[in-house]
């Protein structure tokens, strides 16, 4: 049983949550700049995000998601992550699409945000506390391969993890 001191799965998806959270927040920040190149800073920050967050629902999915199916009696919780991810997702396929003139591009990045808190929420007061008293979960075991996996994804995508 891992001490509350280590890190585990739950932590590292909980620390990317914070890292994506304040990336809104910095987003929300250039929208109000008169800076002239806020909007080439608010452009290459969304796709940060994108990128971001694509890896970690990515992870979530392939690692993460699958154990805790085999885990749970009850899987609603994976089921509804599942539809917050598309949703997520076909926002994220559309801010990357998005072209220079697109009016409706703060909107949606503003609307992803507001999903991406929803599901953080979620999973920290319903998902994870649900796993870490879970004894059929090796969290510290799946925190190395999120891990893992996380790094190859950042580094195919030309990024550092």
């Amino acid at each position: 049983m891992a001490t509350r001191a280590e890190k585990d799965a739950c932590d590292l998806l909980d620390a990317d949550h914070r890292a994506v959270k304040k990336m809104f927040k910095e987003y929300e920040e250039l929208s109000g700049s008169r800076a002239r190149n806020a909007a080439q800073m608010k452009k290459e920050l969304a796709m940060q995000i994108c990128q971001e967050l694509t890896v970690h629902t990515q992870i979530e999915e392939e690692i993460f998601y699958p154990a805790l199916r085999l885990a749970f009696k009850d899987t609603d919780l994976l089921d509804e992550a599942a539809v917050e991810h598309q949703s997520a997702k076909d926002l994220i396929a559309q801010i990357q699409g998005a072209g220079d003139a697109d009016e409706m591009f703060d909107a949606k990045v503003k609307v992803l945000g507001e999903y991406i808190d929803h599901h953080v929420k979620e999973e920290r007061t319903e998902m994870f506390p649900k796993a870490r008293s879970n004894r059929k979960l090796d969290l510290m075991g799946l925190r190395e391969q999120l891990e893992t996996r996380k790094e190859e994804l950042m580094s195919e995508m030309g990024a550092t993890a």
